[in-house]
């Protein structure tokens, strides 16, 4: 087992601010870490209302950050949100971290930038190929990268909390009053034709 790393004063970068973003910038601080932010302008607001610093664009944010993680929903516009170019920038001494999705980085640009040395390492539990069934796969023969399954947050409590707001989502919505719609102009549509 190797000697690890110390993580107070390193700069934890958070790429994408929202619900869980900022819980791991208070991590961060938590441990210790001086954390920057990098996000869409109205999250970089809250993060900069909530103390944090905000990077003064995307190249500085890769090219300073000793830690980035990244927490960002995968929308048509966060796909390859992450280039060859962004992890080129890092710190052969950084750590990528992505337990969001795998798409979010161009495809193949991890592999191939964690083979020549910039980030030098990576924790992920999200892949381009998902389900992995291939034993073989790159990022799994690799020793500078940490692996493990998208169950990361699963937790006795976790299942609680998730089952009791499905739970709620059902009896409203059998009630006739829905909540958290995500598309209510479905429902309003769906409403018109009754």
């Amino acid at each position: 087992m190797g000697v690890g790393y110390s993580v107070r004063g390193k700069i934890l970068g958070i790429y994408g601010y929202g619900r869980i973003g900022s819980v791991v910038a208070g991590y961060g601080k938590a441990f210790g870490m001086n954390v920057m932010v990098w996000a869409r302008e109205g999250s970089l607001e809250r993060a900069r209302n909530d103390g944090y610093a905000v990077a003064p664009g995307k190249e500085a944010f890769f090219s300073k950050c000793d830690v980035i993680s990244l927490h960002m929903r995968l929308v048509e516009g966060t796909r390859g949100i992450v280039t060859a170019d962004d992890l080129g920038r890092m710190k052969p001494t950084a750590l990528l971290v992505n337990t969001s999705r795998a798409p979010l980085i161009d495809p193949g640009a991890l592999i191939t930038a964690l083979r020549t040395g910039r980030p030098g390492m990576a924790a992920v539990d999200v892949y381009e190929e998902e389900p992995v069934l291939d034993a073989s796969y790159p990022l799994f023969a690799m020793d500078n990268v940490v692996c493990t399954p998208h169950i990361g947050y699963v937790t006795h409590d976790e299942y609680e909390v998730q089952f009791s707001d499905i739970f709620d989502q059902i009896l409203a919505y059998a009630a006739g009053k829905p909540i958290n719609v995500v598309n209510p102009a479905v429902l309003e549509r769906a409403n018109n034709r009754s």
